[in-house]
């Protein structure tokens, strides 16, 4: 399914990518925002586009963590959207 996180200022969406882990989104208690996929997920790649119409996606370069079995990436609150892909080259 589509996930997203809305906030005042901010939101963030997770962009289902066929064949590819699902992605899920929460909240932090620090007004962070996790983005989390199951690990190990060889071959995948985060990325991130400000604008789904156009083909700007980029690789997400903050740390992945392995919080159990999940990839964890801690988002800081963006200006506007940012919407969040996995992709495998």
């Amino acid at each position: 399914g589509n996930y997203s996180v809305t906030g005042g200022f901010w939101s963030l969406f997770a962009v289902q990518t066929p064949g590819a882990p699902a992605l899920r989104i929460f909240l932090t208690a620090t007004n962070t925002a996790v983005v989390a996929w199951l690990a190990p997920s060889p071959g995948y790649m985060l990325q991130s586009n400000t604008n789904l119409v156009t083909t700007n996606w980029s690789g997400v370069t903050n740390a992945v963590n392995v919080v159990g079995s999940e990839n964890q990436v801690i988002i800081s609150p963006p200006a506007g959207n940012k919407y969040f892909r996995l992709s495998n080259p």
